[in-house]
């Protein structure tokens, strides 16, 4: 019996090492922000998160107050080189909205997800996401453009794998 214990330990631990440290937050998921936003916004750009503020112009409305549907377009920020973005589900008040959002955290999927204006003019320029692991606002204050207006909101629920 002695023999039985560590070759059951061997398993355990490694399926615990390939457990994600955020499993317990949000669905897993293999698709990234980009294409979930597409799917649930029916906004059709493609490329880099960070891009989608200007390849917007001319082809969708933006603004720099929330609505539900709109996608909030995340600019390049540190380790965010391919900027984010986030589809809006509701807004709170005037500073406060939730989103839902796919690989804020590695391989998650999350929805409403609480998202809080920081920026000095009350424009959706800086904004802190809420960091579930720490059951608050994260510290870092990330830059955005501001919002990208659908013209028919899809807010009907998109599987979390392809």
């Amino acid at each position: 019996m002695r023999l039985a214990l560590p070759a059951l330990a061997a398993p355990l631990l490694l399926a615990a090492c390939a457990t994600s440290r955020f499993a317990g937050y949000g669905t897993p998921t293999t698709l990234t922000c980009v294409p979930y936003a597409r799917a649930v916004s029916g906004i059709e750009l493609t490329g880099d998160a960070w891009r989608w503020w200007d390849e917007a112009d001319g082809l969708y409305p933006r603004a720099h107050h929330p609505v539900p549907g709109a996608v909030l377009v995340f600019r390049r920020h540190g380790a965010m080189t391919a900027g984010h973005v986030a589809v809006v589900t509701r807004v709170l008040g005037p500073r406060e909205i939730l989103v839902t959002q796919a690989n804020w955290l590695p391989g998650r999927l999350q929805r409403a997800t609480p998202v809080l204006d920081v920026s000095p003019a009350n424009d959706w320029t800086s904004v802190r996401v809420w960091y579930a692991p720490d059951h608050e606002p994260g510290r870092t204050i990330y830059p955005t453009d501001g919002f990208i207006l659908p013209a028919r909101p899809r807010l009907e629920t998109v599987p979390a794998t392809r």
